[in-house]
């Protein structure tokens, strides 16, 4: 299969200058190289952030599909349209920044919206069971310093719930870019250089 659909997920405040937003623009441009045709859709959760979860839209998340009232389905329209948004796509990237050790408000807003029992996970066997799966995910973590090891690592709460969360509606398929030590003396200066070069000799 040539043909990817690509869905791009940023969560930074810091646009353009974003660490995050840079290295998962270098894993869509290596996607866009490795693929005959690439279809990106971009959701910029920063300028556009998704409402928190509200008594309202539970109810109607509970509510049968055919009973739901027109205030309801308002309510849960955010959500409907990111179920859609991510079940058309072959490849997620997500751009993380570490935020106060954990992933930014407005992804986990728009996780919240997305983790939808009957839409994108499953109790009707007895167990949870995903149903977003045949899906890839790549994670474009940034943080100011280092995380993924060391005495750090024990302070990091975003690939850990991220991959818990994502696996748990059926995308266990993760695979981890870092772009860390920014604020690191004697590290920063190479800090970006070394995440780009992990996406450039990454087999995508």
């Amino acid at each position: 299969m040539y043909k990817k659909n690509v869905l791009l997920i940023k969560s930074s405040i810091n646009g353009d200058v974003s660490k995050s937003n840079q290295l998962s623009k270098a894993i869509v441009e290596k996607i866009k190289n490795t693929y005959q045709e690439c279809l990106i859709d971009t959701i910029d959760l920063s300028e556009n952030p998704p409402p928190f979860l509200t008594a309202e839209m539970y109810r109607a998340f509970s509510t049968p599909k055919s009973e739901r009232s027109p205030a309801q389905l308002a309510a849960i329209l955010p959500s409907e349209n990111a179920i859609q948004q991510i079940k058309q796509a072959d490849i997620i990237v997500v751009a993380v920044p570490l935020y106060n050790f954990g992933i930014p408000a407005s992804l986990k807003a728009w996780l919240d919206q997305i983790a939808r029992a009957n839409e994108t996970f499953s109790y009707a066997t007895g167990k949870p069971q995903g149903l977003l799966t045949n899906k890839k995910v790549y994670l474009a973590i940034s943080s100011g310093g280092v995380y993924s090891e060391g005495m750090m690592k024990a302070y990091d709460f975003t690939e850990n719930y991220l991959r818990i969360i994502l696996g748990f509606m059926g995308m266990t398929d993760v695979e981890t870019f870092r772009l860390e030590g920014i604020f690191v003396p004697n590290m920063g200066e190479q800090a970006v250089t070394k995440a780009l070069e992990a996406v450039e000799t990454f087999s995508f």
